[in-house]
């Protein structure tokens, strides 16, 4: 069976068309960069001694403290984010209607809140109401609501896609729903949207940036307070772009190659065959 067709095949003349507005595109893609680059130079801004700073240890090391506590935070917020969320699923796939309404309000408010003001609501507004908040606190706390919303939806369409067999064949070994739930149809998701759950980490560790509203002292804050140190803005937030982008690239190459692996393992055959698997293996240990 061939895969359906989704566009047809480029004739000649639009294939002439392509290559003439690619040419063009980065024909003006090369002026831009040479204004851009002209008028650097003419400001004084691609001068050694404007770079010079950040080959010292010192500062270097300065900057690497700010990335650690950027890792740091996003991992903490992730590790919480990942429970709101998988809790969030299975709320929202309950038999109970109220808990399925609480999910649901739950996940399209912190959804649609915009995550900037988020931060500053919960930095600013709740301790005015008795509750202790460090910037680590209140950004980590922004970062779980606002991507536990969105893990919520991925761990819940990654159940969803599983063939619905899956569960009955649970049923028919005696398992019961929370049983077929956690025991097969959960494992099988979580395979399923790894790819998209480290996909989300690199938005996260990205946001991680929002910091230096609140004076948290992560990556971003500290290369403005370089910058504004040695007076060379522009070289610093340079540097610190190509360590969020090395970083996000390392995480996205991961998230790349886990889907590959997954598409290699289970390509065809994919819910079926690792549902057989799980299937086959719990089947084993209820019968024990």
């Amino acid at each position: 069976m061939t895969a359906p067709v989704l566009a047809d095949a480029l004739g000649p003349r639009a294939r002439r068309r392509v290559r003439i507005a690619s040419f063009v595109a980065a024909g003006v893609l090369v002026v831009v960069v040479y204004v851009a680059f002209r008028r650097l130079s003419d400001k004084g801004q691609l001068e050694w001694a404007k770079w010079e700073p950040l080959t010292q240890w010192s500062v270097l090391k300065f900057l690497l403290l700010g990335l650690g506590v950027t890792v740091k935070t996003a991992a903490a917020g992730m590790a919480i984010a990942l429970v709101l969320g998988a809790g969030l699923a299975l709320m929202r796939l309950s038999r109970t209607a109220p808990v399925r309404w609480f999910a649901t309000a739950w996940v399209e408010l912190f959804r649609g809140f915009p995550l900037l003001l988020l931060i500053f609501f919960i930095f600013f507004a709740l301790p005015k109401y008795g509750v202790t908040m460090t910037p680590f606190r209140a950004l980590v706390l922004g970062l779980a609501l606002y991507n536990g919303a969105m893990l919520g939806e991925i761990f819940r369409a990654g159940i969803l896609s599983l063939d619905r067999g899956q569960s009955e064949a649970a049923y028919a070994i005696g398992l019961t729903y929370w049983q077929a739930m956690f025991l097969v149809i959960v494992p099988q998701a979580a395979r399923r949207m790894l790819p998209a759950i480290i996909s989300q980490m690199v938005t996260l560790l990205k946001d991680t940036s929002l910091g230096f509203i609140i004076a948290y002292e992560e990556l971003l804050r500290r290369g403005r307070e370089t910058g504004e140190f040695f007076a060379n803005p522009l070289q610093t937030l340079v540097f610190v772009a190509l360590v969020y982008i090395a970083v996000n690239f390392t995480l996205s190459r991961i998230a790349q190659t886990l889907e590959a692996r997954q598409r290699r393992r289970y390509g065809a055959s994919s819910v079926a065959h690792a549902g057989a698997e799980d299937l086959a293996v719990v089947s084993a240990a209820v019968e024990v």
